[in-house]
């Protein structure tokens, strides 16, 4: 039976820094760099042609003012998804309030509702910055792509991803994990 549903924004904090340090032109040490690659949650952006190598190559590129240079489509995406958050911190910031302020655990009746013998005690909602799934189910954890977070220009604090409000869109990604 389900208590409780954590969100885990760990990953995208420490880009926060990165991407707050490297838009202001300061350099991005490449310990820290690397510390963002070692996440746990990172490995779920990880698989054929990216790793933490791959990680560490395209922040680093991006740090040092340096034009990629890969055959990779998923290492060219997570530049291409990293630069477009230095673009406008603010838009970026818009993307991260609303999930700072997450609370799922109202959703926690209706999903043991829909498989009361599920065996998780907390499901996680991990947002990362990855490059071309939009979400990962692994058992209890539903793992969001945070590049596909698009706020809405007209109504503050509101986000969706896709077409949908990010609520909605949560609630039905986490009904699929409870059923699975």
């Amino acid at each position: 039976m389900i208590k409780s549903i954590k969100t885990n924004l760990d990953v995208i904090e420490a880009m926060l820094y990165y991407w707050q340090a490297t838009s202001e032109k300061e350099k991005v040490g490449e310990s820290y760099i690397l510390s963002i690659g070692d996440f746990p949650e990172m490995k779920y952006v990880y698989g054929d042609e990216f790793d933490k190598e791959s990680v560490r190559k395209v922040l680093s590129a991006i740090s040092n003012r340096e034009i990629l240079n890969s055959e990779s489509k998923k290492e060219r995406k997570f530049w291409n998804n990293n630069m477009w958050m230095l673009e406008d911190l603010e838009f970026t910031n818009m993307m991260i309030r609303p999930l700072k302020v997450l609370n799922l655990n109202q959703m926690v009746d209706r999903l043991n509702s829909l498989n009361p013998d599920k065996d998780f005690e907390q499901i996680e909602v991990i947002f990362v910055p990855g490059h071309m799934d939009e979400y990962i189910i692994d058992k209890n954890k539903l793992v969001i792509n945070f590049f596909r977070v698009m706020p809405d220009l007209y109504e503050e604090g509101k986000v969706r991803i896709g077409d949908k409000d990010l609520l909605d869109y949560l609630e039905e990604k986490l009904v699929k994990l409870v059923n699975s």
